[in-house]
Protein backbone atom coordinates (compact mmCIF):
# COMPACT_ATOMS: atom_id res chain seq x y z
CA UNK A 1 0.00 0.00 0.00
CA UNK A 2 1.37 3.41 -0.93
CA UNK A 3 1.94 5.93 1.83
CA UNK A 4 -0.99 8.26 2.58
CA UNK A 5 -0.85 11.80 1.28
CA UNK A 6 -1.50 14.67 3.74
CA UNK A 7 -4.99 15.09 2.26
CA UNK A 8 -5.83 11.41 2.79
CA UNK A 9 -4.49 11.59 6.35
CA UNK A 10 -6.73 14.61 7.04
CA UNK A 11 -9.75 12.84 5.56
CA UNK A 12 -9.07 9.74 7.68
CA UNK A 13 -9.08 11.89 10.80
CA UNK A 14 -12.33 13.54 9.73
CA UNK A 15 -13.99 10.16 9.11
CA UNK A 16 -12.85 8.90 12.51
CA UNK A 17 -14.40 11.99 14.12
CA UNK A 18 -17.77 11.45 12.36
CA UNK A 19 -17.96 7.77 11.37
CA UNK A 20 -21.62 8.01 10.34
CA UNK A 21 -21.08 10.59 7.57
CA UNK A 22 -21.53 8.59 4.36
CA UNK A 23 -20.57 11.40 1.97
CA UNK A 24 -17.29 12.09 3.76
CA UNK A 25 -16.40 8.38 3.86
CA UNK A 26 -17.09 8.00 0.13
CA UNK A 27 -14.88 11.01 -0.56
CA UNK A 28 -12.06 9.28 1.33
CA UNK A 29 -12.70 6.06 -0.62
CA UNK A 30 -12.43 7.94 -3.92
CA UNK A 31 -9.13 9.51 -2.84
CA UNK A 32 -7.79 6.07 -1.87
CA UNK A 33 -8.91 4.60 -5.19
CA UNK A 34 -7.22 7.38 -7.15
CA UNK A 35 -4.06 6.76 -5.09
CA UNK A 36 -4.05 3.07 -6.06
CA UNK A 37 -5.20 1.81 -2.64
CA UNK A 38 -8.10 -0.33 -3.89
CA UNK A 39 -8.25 -2.52 -0.76
CA UNK A 40 -8.57 0.53 1.49
CA UNK A 41 -11.26 1.96 -0.79
CA UNK A 42 -13.24 -1.31 -0.63
CA UNK A 43 -13.15 -1.24 3.18
CA UNK A 44 -14.41 2.37 3.36
CA UNK A 45 -17.19 1.80 0.81
CA UNK A 46 -18.28 -1.36 2.63
CA UNK A 47 -18.81 0.63 5.82
CA UNK A 48 -20.69 3.31 3.86
CA UNK A 49 -22.98 0.63 2.40
CA UNK A 50 -23.85 -0.50 5.92
CA UNK A 51 -25.29 2.97 6.57
CA UNK A 52 -26.83 3.44 3.11
CA UNK A 53 -27.24 0.11 1.27
CA UNK A 54 -28.85 1.68 -1.82
CA UNK A 55 -26.46 4.62 -2.19
CA UNK A 56 -25.77 4.90 -5.94
CA UNK A 57 -22.34 6.54 -5.59
CA UNK A 58 -21.25 3.89 -3.06
CA UNK A 59 -22.24 1.06 -5.40
CA UNK A 60 -20.43 2.72 -8.32
CA UNK A 61 -17.28 3.19 -6.22
CA UNK A 62 -17.41 -0.44 -5.08
CA UNK A 63 -17.64 -1.55 -8.71
CA UNK A 64 -14.58 0.52 -9.56
CA UNK A 65 -12.63 -0.64 -6.51
CA UNK A 66 -13.02 -4.37 -7.05
CA UNK A 67 -12.88 -4.34 -10.87
CA UNK A 68 -9.77 -6.12 -12.23
CA UNK A 69 -7.02 -3.88 -13.62
CA UNK A 70 -7.17 -3.40 -17.39
CA UNK A 71 -5.05 -5.79 -19.41
CA UNK A 72 -1.86 -4.47 -20.98
CA UNK A 73 -2.45 -3.15 -24.49
CA UNK A 74 0.75 -4.57 -26.00
CA UNK A 75 0.23 -5.81 -29.57
CA UNK A 76 -0.25 -9.57 -29.64
CA UNK A 77 1.97 -11.57 -32.01
CA UNK A 78 0.32 -13.19 -34.99
CA UNK A 79 -0.66 -16.78 -34.24
CA UNK A 80 1.39 -19.48 -35.88
CA UNK A 81 -0.40 -21.47 -38.56
CA UNK A 82 -0.05 -24.63 -36.50
CA UNK A 83 -1.93 -22.99 -33.60
CA UNK A 84 -4.82 -21.98 -35.83
CA UNK A 85 -5.05 -25.31 -37.57
CA UNK A 86 -4.94 -27.57 -34.49
CA UNK A 87 -8.51 -27.74 -33.07
CA UNK A 88 -7.75 -30.77 -30.86
CA UNK A 89 -5.27 -28.86 -28.61
CA UNK A 90 -8.07 -27.13 -26.73
CA UNK A 91 -6.26 -23.77 -26.95
CA UNK A 92 -8.12 -20.58 -27.91
CA UNK A 93 -7.13 -19.09 -31.23
CA UNK A 94 -7.29 -15.53 -29.81
CA UNK A 95 -6.04 -15.37 -26.23
CA UNK A 96 -6.76 -11.65 -25.81
CA UNK A 97 -10.37 -12.06 -26.93
CA UNK A 98 -10.92 -15.03 -24.55
CA UNK A 99 -9.61 -13.07 -21.60
CA UNK A 100 -11.88 -10.12 -22.33
CA UNK A 101 -14.98 -12.34 -22.25
CA UNK A 102 -13.99 -14.05 -18.98
CA UNK A 103 -13.27 -11.01 -16.79
CA UNK A 104 -16.95 -10.43 -15.99
CA UNK A 105 -17.19 -13.84 -14.35
CA UNK A 106 -19.62 -16.70 -15.05
CA UNK A 107 -23.20 -15.63 -15.54
CA UNK A 108 -22.40 -11.91 -15.82
CA UNK A 109 -23.90 -9.93 -18.70
CA UNK A 110 -21.48 -9.32 -21.57
CA UNK A 111 -19.61 -6.08 -20.94
CA UNK A 112 -21.47 -5.55 -17.58
CA UNK A 113 -20.55 -5.68 -13.90
CA UNK A 114 -20.79 -8.97 -11.97
CA UNK A 115 -22.64 -8.04 -8.76
CA UNK A 116 -22.45 -11.64 -7.51
CA UNK A 117 -18.66 -11.52 -7.60
CA UNK A 118 -18.76 -8.16 -5.83
CA UNK A 119 -21.00 -9.57 -3.11
CA UNK A 120 -18.63 -12.50 -2.58
CA UNK A 121 -15.68 -10.08 -2.43
CA UNK A 122 -17.14 -8.04 0.46
CA UNK A 123 -19.24 -10.75 2.12
CA UNK A 124 -17.02 -10.81 5.20
CA UNK A 125 -17.22 -7.00 5.58
CA UNK A 126 -20.87 -6.14 4.94
CA UNK A 127 -23.27 -8.25 7.07
CA UNK A 128 -26.51 -9.60 5.58
CA UNK A 129 -29.43 -7.15 5.71
CA UNK A 130 -32.02 -9.76 6.71
CA UNK A 131 -31.30 -12.68 9.03
CA UNK A 132 -34.76 -13.71 10.21
CA UNK A 133 -37.43 -15.60 8.30
CA UNK A 134 -40.50 -13.44 7.53
CA UNK A 135 -43.83 -14.09 9.18
CA UNK A 136 -46.41 -16.23 7.43
CA UNK A 137 -49.39 -14.55 5.79
CA UNK A 138 -51.75 -15.35 8.68
CA UNK A 139 -49.30 -14.14 11.30
CA UNK A 140 -48.59 -17.65 12.62
CA UNK A 141 -44.86 -17.14 12.18
CA UNK A 142 -44.92 -14.78 15.17
CA UNK A 143 -43.32 -16.73 18.07
CA UNK A 144 -45.96 -15.46 20.48
CA UNK A 145 -44.24 -16.90 23.56
CA UNK A 146 -42.52 -15.21 26.45
CA UNK A 147 -39.07 -15.75 24.93
CA UNK A 148 -40.03 -13.43 22.05
CA UNK A 149 -39.75 -10.35 24.29
CA UNK A 150 -36.29 -9.01 24.97
CA UNK A 151 -35.69 -8.33 28.64
CA UNK A 152 -32.60 -6.28 29.47
CA UNK A 153 -30.60 -7.29 32.53
CA UNK A 154 -30.31 -4.81 35.41
CA UNK A 155 -28.42 -1.85 33.98
CA UNK A 156 -25.71 0.34 35.44
CA UNK A 157 -27.60 3.60 34.85
CA UNK A 158 -28.64 5.27 38.12
CA UNK A 159 -30.42 8.50 38.98
CA UNK A 160 -27.00 9.97 39.75
CA UNK A 161 -26.25 9.60 36.03
CA UNK A 162 -29.20 11.87 35.19
CA UNK A 163 -27.74 15.36 35.03
CA UNK A 164 -29.57 18.01 37.04
CA UNK A 165 -33.36 17.57 37.42
CA UNK A 166 -33.17 17.68 41.21
CA UNK A 167 -36.93 18.15 41.60
CA UNK A 168 -37.65 15.10 39.45
CA UNK A 169 -35.23 12.96 41.45
CA UNK A 170 -36.71 14.06 44.76
CA UNK A 171 -40.24 13.28 43.60
CA UNK A 172 -39.15 9.87 42.35
CA UNK A 173 -37.43 9.09 45.63
CA UNK A 174 -40.36 10.16 47.80
CA UNK A 175 -43.22 8.78 45.75
CA UNK A 176 -41.77 5.65 44.22
CA UNK A 177 -38.30 4.50 45.25
CA UNK A 178 -38.15 4.98 49.04
CA UNK A 179 -41.04 2.58 49.82
CA UNK A 180 -39.55 -0.08 47.57
CA UNK A 181 -36.04 0.21 49.02
CA UNK A 182 -37.20 -0.54 52.59
CA UNK A 183 -38.67 -4.06 52.70
CA UNK A 184 -39.08 -4.05 56.49
CA UNK A 185 -41.05 -0.83 56.50
CA UNK A 186 -43.02 -2.05 53.52
CA UNK A 187 -43.94 -5.22 55.41
CA UNK A 188 -44.82 -3.24 58.54
CA UNK A 189 -47.18 -0.94 56.68
CA UNK A 190 -48.56 -3.61 54.35
CA UNK A 191 -47.18 -1.99 51.20
CA UNK A 192 -47.30 -4.32 48.19
CA UNK A 193 -44.13 -4.68 46.10
CA UNK A 194 -45.73 -3.19 43.03
CA UNK A 195 -46.41 0.25 41.69
CA UNK A 196 -47.20 2.36 38.66
CA UNK A 197 -45.83 5.74 37.59
CA UNK A 198 -46.73 7.91 34.59
CA UNK A 199 -44.03 10.23 33.24
CA UNK A 200 -45.33 13.03 31.04
CA UNK A 201 -43.96 16.17 29.45
CA UNK A 202 -42.67 17.57 26.15
CA UNK A 203 -40.85 15.21 23.75
CA UNK A 204 -37.09 14.78 23.89
CA UNK A 205 -36.67 15.57 27.60
CA UNK A 206 -35.41 12.20 28.85
CA UNK A 207 -38.44 10.25 30.02
CA UNK A 208 -37.06 6.96 28.68
CA UNK A 209 -33.63 7.58 30.23
CA UNK A 210 -35.24 8.30 33.60
CA UNK A 211 -37.21 5.04 33.35
CA UNK A 212 -33.97 3.13 32.79
CA UNK A 213 -32.39 4.93 35.75
CA UNK A 214 -35.32 3.86 37.96
CA UNK A 215 -34.82 0.24 36.85
CA UNK A 216 -31.13 0.57 37.71
CA UNK A 217 -31.96 1.98 41.16
CA UNK A 218 -34.25 -1.00 41.81
CA UNK A 219 -31.75 -3.53 40.44
CA UNK A 220 -34.58 -4.78 38.23
CA UNK A 221 -34.73 -6.16 34.72
CA UNK A 222 -36.03 -3.78 32.06
CA UNK A 223 -38.67 -4.55 29.44
CA UNK A 224 -39.40 -1.69 27.03
CA UNK A 225 -42.72 -1.89 25.16
CA UNK A 226 -43.79 0.27 22.21
CA UNK A 227 -46.92 0.30 20.10
CA UNK A 228 -45.18 -1.82 17.43
CA UNK A 229 -44.61 -4.58 19.96
CA UNK A 230 -48.30 -4.87 20.80
CA UNK A 231 -50.58 -3.91 17.92
CA UNK A 232 -51.28 -6.56 15.31
CA UNK A 233 -53.55 -6.65 12.27
CA UNK A 234 -55.02 -10.04 13.22
CA UNK A 235 -57.95 -10.14 15.63
CA UNK A 236 -56.92 -11.21 19.12
CA UNK A 237 -53.16 -10.97 18.52
CA UNK A 238 -52.81 -7.53 20.13
CA UNK A 239 -54.44 -8.74 23.36
CA UNK A 240 -52.29 -11.88 23.30
CA UNK A 241 -49.13 -9.79 22.84
CA UNK A 242 -50.06 -7.60 25.80
CA UNK A 243 -50.65 -10.66 27.97
CA UNK A 244 -47.34 -12.26 26.93
CA UNK A 245 -45.44 -9.08 27.77
CA UNK A 246 -46.73 -9.05 31.34
CA UNK A 247 -46.25 -12.82 31.67
CA UNK A 248 -42.61 -12.31 30.71
CA UNK A 249 -42.24 -9.53 33.29
CA UNK A 250 -43.78 -11.72 36.01
CA UNK A 251 -41.36 -14.54 35.24
CA UNK A 252 -38.41 -12.13 35.19
CA UNK A 253 -39.42 -10.25 38.36
CA UNK A 254 -38.21 -7.93 39.70
CA UNK A 255 -38.84 -6.25 36.38
CA UNK A 256 -39.69 -2.75 35.20
CA UNK A 257 -42.19 -2.70 32.33
CA UNK A 258 -41.80 0.56 30.43
CA UNK A 259 -44.81 1.45 28.25
CA UNK A 260 -43.59 4.06 25.79
CA UNK A 261 -46.14 6.35 24.08
CA UNK A 262 -48.92 5.25 26.43
CA UNK A 263 -51.47 7.37 24.56
CA UNK A 264 -51.09 4.98 21.59
CA UNK A 265 -51.50 1.85 23.73
CA UNK A 266 -54.03 3.18 26.22
CA UNK A 267 -55.89 5.98 24.50
CA UNK A 268 -59.36 7.02 25.63
CA UNK A 269 -61.80 4.30 24.66
CA UNK A 270 -64.59 6.85 24.22
CA UNK A 271 -62.67 8.25 21.23
CA UNK A 272 -61.77 4.87 19.76
CA UNK A 273 -63.93 3.66 16.89
CA UNK A 274 -62.17 0.34 16.32
CA UNK A 275 -63.17 -2.44 18.70
CA UNK A 276 -59.69 -3.99 18.47
CA UNK A 277 -58.11 -0.93 20.10
CA UNK A 278 -60.73 -0.90 22.85
CA UNK A 279 -60.00 -4.56 23.53
CA UNK A 280 -56.28 -3.80 23.72
CA UNK A 281 -56.90 -1.10 26.35
CA UNK A 282 -59.16 -3.50 28.26
CA UNK A 283 -56.40 -6.12 28.21
CA UNK A 284 -53.89 -3.58 29.54
CA UNK A 285 -56.24 -2.73 32.41
CA UNK A 286 -56.59 -6.43 33.21
CA UNK A 287 -52.82 -6.96 33.22
CA UNK A 288 -52.25 -3.96 35.49
CA UNK A 289 -54.73 -5.35 38.00
CA UNK A 290 -53.37 -8.91 37.87
CA UNK A 291 -55.50 -12.01 38.31
CA UNK A 292 -55.03 -11.94 42.07
CA UNK A 293 -53.49 -9.77 44.76
CA UNK A 294 -49.93 -11.09 44.24
CA UNK A 295 -49.87 -11.67 40.47
CA UNK A 296 -47.85 -8.53 39.75
CA UNK A 297 -45.59 -8.74 42.80
CA UNK A 298 -42.20 -7.42 41.75
CA UNK A 299 -43.53 -5.92 38.51
CA UNK A 300 -43.13 -2.14 38.34
CA UNK A 301 -44.97 -0.38 35.55
CA UNK A 302 -43.60 2.89 34.23
CA UNK A 303 -45.27 4.66 31.35
CA UNK A 304 -44.41 7.75 29.32
CA UNK A 305 -46.52 10.00 27.16
CA UNK A 306 -46.43 13.47 25.64
CA UNK A 307 -50.21 13.84 25.84
CA UNK A 308 -51.49 12.53 29.21
CA UNK A 309 -54.87 14.15 28.54
CA UNK A 310 -55.42 11.55 25.79
CA UNK A 311 -54.81 8.57 28.12
CA UNK A 312 -57.87 6.58 29.22
CA UNK A 313 -58.96 7.76 32.67
CA UNK A 314 -59.27 4.16 33.90
CA UNK A 315 -55.50 3.70 33.55
CA UNK A 316 -54.89 6.46 36.08
CA UNK A 317 -57.16 5.30 38.85
CA UNK A 318 -55.61 4.24 42.21
CA UNK A 319 -53.77 0.94 42.01
CA UNK A 320 -52.75 1.36 38.38
CA UNK A 321 -50.77 4.35 37.06
CA UNK A 322 -51.92 6.50 39.94
CA UNK A 323 -48.73 8.58 40.36
CA UNK A 324 -47.68 11.14 37.77
CA UNK A 325 -44.40 12.98 37.29
CA UNK A 326 -43.84 15.98 35.02
CA UNK A 327 -40.51 15.79 33.14
CA UNK A 328 -39.63 19.28 31.90
CA UNK A 329 -36.85 20.57 29.61
CA UNK A 330 -33.45 20.17 31.27
CA UNK A 331 -32.33 22.76 33.78
CA UNK A 332 -28.87 24.37 33.69
CA UNK A 333 -26.93 21.47 35.35
CA UNK A 334 -28.73 18.99 33.11
CA UNK A 335 -27.94 21.02 29.99
CA UNK A 336 -24.28 21.14 30.94
CA UNK A 337 -24.20 17.35 31.45
CA UNK A 338 -25.96 16.73 28.13
CA UNK A 339 -23.63 19.03 26.21
CA UNK A 340 -20.57 17.45 27.81
CA UNK A 341 -21.85 13.99 26.84
CA UNK A 342 -22.42 14.87 23.18
CA UNK A 343 -19.09 16.71 22.84
CA UNK A 344 -16.83 14.34 24.75
CA UNK A 345 -15.87 12.20 21.73
CA UNK A 346 -15.65 15.08 19.26
CA UNK A 347 -12.58 17.23 18.53
CA UNK A 348 -13.30 20.60 20.20
CA UNK A 349 -11.32 23.66 21.27
CA UNK A 350 -12.01 26.67 23.51
CA UNK A 351 -15.66 25.80 24.23
CA UNK A 352 -17.27 27.96 26.94
CA UNK A 353 -19.87 25.58 28.37
CA UNK A 354 -21.19 28.18 30.80
CA UNK A 355 -22.11 30.57 28.00
CA UNK A 356 -23.54 27.74 25.91
CA UNK A 357 -25.72 26.59 28.80
CA UNK A 358 -27.18 30.09 29.23
CA UNK A 359 -28.17 30.59 25.61
CA UNK A 360 -29.76 27.12 25.30
CA UNK A 361 -32.35 27.64 28.05
CA UNK A 362 -35.63 26.03 26.99
CA UNK A 363 -34.07 23.50 24.62
CA UNK A 364 -34.85 19.84 25.16
CA UNK A 365 -32.22 17.12 25.41
CA UNK A 366 -32.88 16.20 21.78
CA UNK A 367 -32.43 19.85 20.77
CA UNK A 368 -29.07 19.99 22.55
CA UNK A 369 -27.92 16.83 20.80
CA UNK A 370 -28.89 18.44 17.48
CA UNK A 371 -26.88 21.58 18.34
CA UNK A 372 -23.74 19.46 18.83
CA UNK A 373 -24.44 17.48 15.66
CA UNK A 374 -24.98 20.62 13.57
CA UNK A 375 -21.78 22.22 14.89
CA UNK A 376 -19.81 19.07 14.07
CA UNK A 377 -21.31 18.96 10.59
CA UNK A 378 -20.32 22.58 9.89
CA UNK A 379 -16.72 21.96 11.01
CA UNK A 380 -16.59 18.74 8.99
CA UNK A 381 -17.79 20.36 5.77
CA UNK A 382 -15.36 23.24 6.29
CA UNK A 383 -12.53 20.73 6.71
CA UNK A 384 -13.60 18.84 3.58
CA UNK A 385 -13.63 22.04 1.51
CA UNK A 386 -10.22 23.25 2.67
CA UNK A 387 -8.55 19.85 2.86
CA UNK A 388 -7.34 20.58 6.41
CA UNK A 389 -9.04 19.15 9.46
CA UNK A 390 -9.95 21.74 12.08
CA UNK A 391 -11.52 21.42 15.52
CA UNK A 392 -15.08 22.34 16.49
CA UNK A 393 -15.00 25.76 18.11
CA UNK A 394 -17.35 28.01 20.02
CA UNK A 395 -18.40 29.85 16.86
CA UNK A 396 -19.71 26.58 15.39
CA UNK A 397 -21.76 25.84 18.51
CA UNK A 398 -23.15 29.38 18.82
CA UNK A 399 -24.16 29.34 15.17
CA UNK A 400 -25.89 25.96 15.60
CA UNK A 401 -27.65 27.03 18.82
CA UNK A 402 -28.97 30.19 17.16
CA UNK A 403 -30.44 28.15 14.30
CA UNK A 404 -32.27 25.65 16.53
CA UNK A 405 -35.74 26.65 17.72
CA UNK A 406 -37.00 24.94 20.91
CA UNK A 407 -38.99 21.88 19.83
CA UNK A 408 -40.96 22.06 23.10
CA UNK A 409 -42.87 25.25 22.23
CA UNK A 410 -45.73 23.54 20.31
CA UNK A 411 -46.21 21.17 23.24
CA UNK A 412 -46.44 24.01 25.75
CA UNK A 413 -48.95 25.81 23.52
CA UNK A 414 -51.28 22.82 23.83
CA UNK A 415 -50.46 22.12 27.48
CA UNK A 416 -51.28 25.72 28.39
CA UNK A 417 -54.90 25.21 27.31
CA UNK A 418 -55.14 21.96 29.24
CA UNK A 419 -53.69 23.54 32.38
CA UNK A 420 -56.13 26.45 32.18
CA UNK A 421 -59.36 24.66 31.30
CA UNK A 422 -58.99 20.92 32.03
CA UNK A 423 -57.15 20.67 35.35
CA UNK A 424 -59.84 18.73 37.17
CA UNK A 425 -58.74 17.52 40.59
CA UNK A 426 -55.37 19.27 40.35
CA UNK A 427 -53.93 16.65 37.98
CA UNK A 428 -51.72 19.21 36.25
CA UNK A 429 -50.82 21.46 39.19
CA UNK A 430 -47.10 20.91 38.54
CA UNK A 431 -47.55 22.05 34.97
CA UNK A 432 -49.51 25.13 36.08
CA UNK A 433 -46.76 26.06 38.54
CA UNK A 434 -44.07 25.73 35.86
CA UNK A 435 -46.00 27.82 33.33
CA UNK A 436 -46.51 30.55 35.91
CA UNK A 437 -42.84 30.49 36.86
CA UNK A 438 -41.87 30.87 33.21
CA UNK A 439 -44.58 33.50 32.70
CA UNK A 440 -46.29 31.42 30.05
CA UNK A 441 -49.68 31.38 31.78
Amino acid sequence: MSEDTPLIQSMRAAVQATPGDVALRLHLAELLLDAGQAAGAVAEVAVALQHAPDHAQARELMARAIAPPPAAQAPAPSPAPSQVAAPDTGQATNTGQAASTDTAGPGAPRGGFDWQAAENEVGDVVPPRFVEAPLTVDGSGDPGDADAWEVAAPGTVRLADVGGMRDVKERLEAAFLAPLRNPELRKLYGKSLRGGLLLYGPPGCGKTFIARAVAGELGANFLSVSVNDVLDMWIGNSERNMHEIFQTARRQAPCVVFLDELDALGGKRSRTQHSGMRNTVNQLLTELDGVDATANEGVFVLAATNVPWDVDIALRRPGRLDRTLLVLPPDAPAREAILRYHLKDRPIESVDLGKLVKITDGLSGADLAHVCEAAAEHALLDSARTGTVRLINMADLLRAAKAVAPSTEPWFATARNVAMYANEGGTYDDLVAYLKRKRKL
